[in-house]
């Protein structure tokens, strides 16, 4: 259930995103009445909305939102190297971001790429000091990459300062209790 609902989110999203793309560029054209791309704006699979989004971009190489959704889109189709590289442009074009910081740090992650990874989520943290999906990424490298169970402690008490009891809180507890019941490095 919970993974349906997740879809149906990304679906959801995806939709929005594409018409919100459709719109943008058809404002351009003073002729085209705002319910057209709605209207048209059929559902597309990942192959299909790349190969839209990659026009997009050649086109307008300095449209952040599209290079935003480029890097979606490989993200969900599990191309991290090419998500990377659309989320470096999209950053390059305006760089505080933290959600776009966050998602590029997960596919550093993918590619092992932790310290990069965590350069990410802290920056994402520093940019917005309320960002819990940095703060919960930051703690799953140092645990589960890096074994630093210490590190990924502090980063949870920091999500959980932030949100100690709205949606995933119980699972950083968990993970926190774990941590914190591991002995040091060194056996200390």
């Amino acid at each position: 259930m919970k993974k349906e609902t997740i879809l149906f989110a990304v679906v959801a999203l995806v939709v929005g995103v594409l018409v919100g793309v459709i719109f943008t560029n058809a404002r351009k054209d003073d002729r085209n009445i705002p319910s057209a791309p709605v209207a048209s704006a059929p559902a597309v699979n990942a192959g299909q909305q790349i190969s839209m989004l990659e026009g997009i971009v050649a086109k307008e190489p300095g449209n952040r939102n599209a290079w935003v959704q480029l890097g979606n889109a490989y993200f969900d189709s599990n191309q991290p190297m090419k998500s990377i590289d659309a989320y470096d442009k999209a950053l390059a074009i305006s760089g505080n971001d933290p959600n776009v910081l966050t998602d590029q740090g997960v596919m550093f992650r993918k590619v092992g790429w932790f310290d990069k990874a965590l350069a990410n989520f802290e920056q994402a943290s520093k940019i917005d000091a309320n960002h819990i999906q940095s703060l919960f990424n930051l703690g799953i490298v140092y645990r589960y990459d890096l074994q630093d169970f210490a590190k990924a402690g502090d980063a949870w008490e920091r999500y959980l300062k932030i949100n100690p009891s709205g949606p995933g809180s119980d699972q950083v507890r968990a993970e926190l209790e774990f941590v914190k019941s591991r002995p040091a490095p060194g056996g200390n």
